[in-house]
């Protein structure tokens, strides 16, 4: 209940406070707004980059993948083979 209040009281006030101080506030405005789109165009940069790295890793890595599985099928072939040359003990 006294967070209900004091978010009630904390919004009047905000609304009370734009409306007395709309020219300061429009002023901070238009000094945030472009380090927020400086700070978040860096932050979507840094995050292409990065997918772009794990896209590339993940690619590599499904060669590889399909390298090593041939690689065991021909192992098991060679395995394959060399039990049916070796005569059986039963």
């Amino acid at each position: 209940m006294m967070a209900l209040v004091g978010g009630l009281i904390a919004l009047v006030l905000g609304i009370v406070g734009i409306v007395v101080w709309w020219r300061p506030f429009l002023e901070i405005l238009m000094g945030v707004i472009p380090v927020i789109l400086i700070l978040g165009g860096a932050l979507a940069t840094y995050l292409g980059i990065g997918a772009m790295k794990d896209k590339k890793s993940a690619d590599s890595f499904g060669t590889l993948k399909d390298d090593l599985k041939q690689e065991v099928e021909t192992i098991k072939q060679e395995l394959k083979d060399l039990k049916d040359k070796t005569p059986s003990q039963s």
